[in-house]
């Protein structure tokens, strides 16, 4: 072997042949670090940034929505754009009192019901979550009831029942939505100043299968008048003939059942111009043309018919549902926030057709 090896002839390298390799190697092993690289980028982009988006129809497209884990900071009222601009605002708060109880559970406490506290609930004059499960930072309020969809009805009979022994002397209306609704409260008020609580009303967005008057979504958020929670815990919640003793059942088609049978009104809530203001999804599917499909319960369900496009929604709308904790952050800042410069929010622009494909 040894003898083989020494016959071999001698390999006599230029100079310039180990540069080039040289250079080559440290070329290849360039390419492949960004290569490599890449596709760690890639991988990040994508479980990041490029994953699909939830289609958010339903709580279950919302199961693992979570919202920021820090604090976030508002623009203080008394920056130049926003100082004075709140008056109005205020004085109506004093005149139309709203107290708001929203729907939540334990596994929610803080995924959900705390970015409800931190942005839209800070407007009611009292605010109260109902859960199975006390907490003080919230605060939740501990309801014998247990947690699921199947227990959504007997949740809201006991939650009303509680804010009518506790609370009904501390609000003039009386708001129940879900923790995963975003709600502008002044614009609630703006649609209640004229109203009289002491009347048997209700308003939300009205459906009208299984009740004749129809009935009130219970995600868009339904608001009672004082006269109308009233009639509710004295005359019906414990009244076999009049309101569903168990806690089975849709809760918002047991709740307009009930009313309806309290003969308490189901008020309508459209604006001068028969635009609607309380919604059960997210402002994309109500103003984007085919999010919701003409032949599907949506349209067979809504009680006035809708416009599509930006004709859809009342320039005061109220609420919108299935938003996620981060998008109530995005609908603080644009409705609270964002001022075009030059333009007054006074006067409204021309709508505009949005496009379809």
């Amino acid at each position: 072997m040894f003898e083989t090896i020494r016959r071999l002839p001698s390999m006599n390298v230029s100079r310039p042949t180990v540069v080039f390799l040289g250079v080559g190697f440290v070329f290849g092993l360039s390419v492949s670090y960004l290569f490599v690289n890449t596709q760690d980028f890639k991988s990040n982009w994508e479980s990041n940034y490029g994953r699909k988006r939830p289609v958010l129809h339903d709580a279950h497209d919302l199961e693992d929505a979570e919202g920021p884990a820090s604090e976030v900071v508002f623009h203080s009222s008394e920056e130049d754009a926003h100082r004075g601009k709140y008056a109005v605002a205020k004085e109506l708060a004093q005149n139309v009192r709203v107290l708001c109880w929203i729907m939540t559970g334990p596994q929610n406490h803080v995924s959900k019901a705390r970015h409800v506290k931190a942005t839209w609930g800070k407007r009611c004059n009292k605010l109260i979550f109902m859960s199975s499960k006390a907490d003080k930072t919230l605060p939740a309020v501990k309801l014998d009831v247990k947690e699921g969809r199947d227990s959504l009805w007997g949740k809201t009979k006991q939650a009303f029942e509680y804010i009518y022994k506790k609370h009904l002397d501390d609000a003039d209306w009386f708001l129940k939505a879900d923790d995963d609704t975003y709600t502008i409260v002044e614009n609630l008020r703006h649609l209640l100043q004229d109203k009289n609580t002491s009347e048997p009303i209700f308003f939300g967005h009205k459906f009208k299968p299984f009740v004749s008057q129809g009935y009130f979504s219970g995600g868009a958020g339904y608001v009672l008048s004082k006269a109308a929670l009233t009639r509710f815990v004295e005359q019906g919640v414990h009244n076999s003939s009049i309101c569903r003793q168990d806690n089975g059942g849709y809760e918002d088609v047991e709740m307009g059942k009930c009313m309806n049978k309290l003969e308490v009104e189901a008020g309508d809530s459209r604006d001068s111009v028969g635009r609607k203001r309380f919604f059960p999804f997210v402002p994309e599917h109500h103003l984007i043309p085919g999010h919701l499909p003409k032949d599907g319960w949506y349209h067979k369900y809504i009680f006035y018919p809708d416009e599509e496009g930006l004709a859809c929604c009342s320039d005061n709308a109220i609420s919108f549902h299935y938003v996620s904790p981060n998008m109530m952050y995005v609908l603080e800042y644009l409705i609270y926030h964002l001022r075009p410069f030059g333009i007054s929010m006074d006067s409204h622009p021309q709508d505009i057709a949005v496009l379809q494909k």
